[in-house]
């Protein structure tokens, strides 16, 4: 499957000098519902990055090999099935093995606040649960990774 691109602008990388971000939305596993992964992946564009929604039932493996190819700063997975725990483990390990573990990642879904800790103990730099506003989400990216985006 090609992803799709609703930001995706070719001089737009972190490498040329760009102020945006390159964020892969990665909807992982079985889970059928990607409206909210679709409207964050929006209000990261109209913050101003460049996104890579990859679709629905993707695996870890499709979501670090499009990170990779796009040269990703960030990866945010939604997660509503229930599996995030092996989900996140799994993609985390693959950015480890593919040596890009430099690349972020962080998500949300439906999550269990007990789970949260141990996502973060795992190296998902923050979950956000339902009902998490988009500014919220935006502001995160905005406020950890503005010198990331500037140069």
């Amino acid at each position: 499957m090609t992803p799709t691109t609703p930001a995706a602008t070719p001089s737009a990388s972190p490498s040329a000098g760009s102020s945006r971000l390159r964020i892969v939305v990665g909807k992982p596993g079985l889970d059928g519902h990607d409206r909210g992964a679709k409207i964050v992946a929006r209000a990261l564009r109209d913050a101003g990055h460049e996104v890579i929604y990859t679709g629905l039932h993707q695996t870890p493996e499709q979501i670090v090999e499009t990170a990779i190819q796009e040269d990703a700063d960030l990866i945010g997975l939604s997660v509503l099935s229930g599996a995030h725990m092996t989900l996140f483990r799994r993609l985390l390990e693959l950015l480890a093995e593919r040596d890009a573990a430099d690349i972020v990642v962080f998500g949300g879904g439906i999550i269990p606040e007990e789970d949260i800790p141990l996502l973060e103990e795992m190296g998902v730099a923050k979950v956000f649960t339902p009902g998490a506003a988009t500014g919220e989400i935006t502001g995160w990216v905005a406020e950890h990774f503005a010198d990331d985006a500037a140069g």
